[in-house]
């Protein structure tokens, strides 16, 4: 039992992160109908921007403190992951709406490598080790489960901002804007909507979701990467699809019982495979449930929100 428990806690922190990284994804397709495959790589340029700022304020201004440094080096990975945002959206997109939907599907992909080669170039090849600047003693809340103060930050945060997210769509003047965008850009834009703006508000918001997201798995995992961003963005995809693409509920349910899944898995993977399988295989879970839900149910769990229309 204290396993299963423990594996539980290890999967809500996995899965509120897939949660954050899959709402980019949702928001985007529930939009413009576009996968963002370089929305993972998002994290990446996040999660490395934040170490740098990080590094820069300990050499520069060591008596900050642990906590203000860490959240001095998120502002700034979300600031600059919201220019990022805009800047994909309106050289790379932007241009290819009307384009067939091959075309920016080729450019998702083709700007995922660009992000990934800059980063290369700017900050090697190599695992650049995280500063732990929030603890990182497990806390035996219940016995035998443990749990970090670093876990439960991330499950904090991450709740906030979906809860935030949420509100945000539904109960806003921008939210109502995005809304109306999804259900058709032709008549909101003749209803006075600047569809061009709510686009990229929509690229912005997502890719600041993400940078945070960015920063929680380099805390989590205490390293950094240049190709950091594509495993977690492949995941959080089919946390999307396993929800629903195009519903934010469902990006979040998708997020958590993949993350569930996974970590159960894989703490159970070699007793019920007599030793086959590792834990070291417990990626093999994400994909197995993107294949079922395609097969079986591809709407996934919740299905994607289509009004009719007279």
């Amino acid at each position: 039992m204290e396993t299963l428990l423990q594996q539980i806690v290890n999967g809500l922190v996995v899965g509120s992160m897939y949660a954050l990284i899959a709402l980019g994804y949702t928001m985007v397709y529930g939009i413009l109908g576009l996968i963002n495959f370089a929305h993972g790589d998002v994290l990446m340029v996040g999660a490395l921007v934040a170490l740098e700022a990080i590094r820069l304020l300990q050499i520069h201004a060591p008596e900050l403190g642990l906590v203000p440094t860490l959240l001095a080096g998120l502002s700034i990975s979300v600031v600059v992951c919201m220019i990022l945002g805009y800047t994909i959206e309106r050289t790379a997109y932007r241009r290819l709406r009307n384009a067939p939907r091959l075309a920016p599907l080729i450019t998702a992909i083709g700007v995922s490598f660009l992000l990934q080669t800059i980063a290369m170039i700017i900050w090697g090849r190599n695992y650049h080790s995280f500063p732990q600047l929030l603890s990182t003693a497990p806390l035996e809340a219940i016995p035998g489960v443990f749990i970090t103060p670093v876990q439960i930050t991330i499950l904090v945060v991450s709740a906030t901002l979906m809860v935030a997210l949420v509100v945000l769509v539904n109960k806003t003047r921008l939210g109502r804007a995005m809304r109306a965008t999804a259900e058709n850009h032709k008549v909101a834009s003749l209803m006075g909507v600047d569809t061009n703006k709510i686009i990229a508000a929509t690229f912005i918001i997502g890719s600041a979701l993400a940078a945070v997201a960015g920063v929680m798995f380099s805390s989590n995992y205490g390293t950094a990467h240049y190709a950091m961003g594509f495993l977690p963005g492949l995941k959080a995809f089919t946390a999307a699809v396993l929800g629903g693409i195009g519903n934010l509920g469902g990006a979040m349910l998708g997020g958590l019982v993949l993350g569930l899944v996974e970590s159960i898995g894989g703490g159970y993977i070699e007793d019920l495979s007599f030793g086959f399988f590792n834990s070291s295989y417990q990626d093999i879970f994400a994909f197995i449930i993107l294949g079922v839900v395609l097969i079986f149910r591809p709407t996934g769990l919740l299905g994607e929100r289509v009004a009719d229309r007279a």
